[in-house]
């Protein structure tokens, strides 16, 4: 039986000796619930699209704004960072523009 859940989602930039902070400017855009399969598949799926967007956002505003972030993945609701069900760490390099 194939099931869809939510998957919600949190992006995260850091922010110093004082851990990570909400990305970006407008950090409600940052942040969301995508539905997918119940299955570590939907989870990489819902992963996807939000690097897929913040690839897109990067390419619009220019690609030396790409930045190091965390999309934070959780089952159902959003949870405290420790609790999320997936982390994924975006490291941009740091000569893209050249690439």
């Amino acid at each position: 039986m194939n099931t869809n859940t939510d998957w919600v989602y949190r992006v995260f930039e850091p922010h110093g000796s004082e851990g990570w902070r909400p990305y970006g400017s407008d950090p409600e855009r940052w942040h969301g619930v995508i539905t997918a399969a119940d299955t570590d598949e939907g989870a990489k799926h819902a992963i996807g699209r939000i690097v897929a967007d913040l690839m897109t956002e990067w390419e619009r505003t220019g690609l030396h704004h790409a930045m190091h972030v965390r999309v934070f993945l959780w089952h159902d609701e959003a949870g405290r960072m420790e609790d999320a069900d997936f982390v994924v760490e975006v490291r941009p390099r740091s000569d893209f523009d050249t690439a």
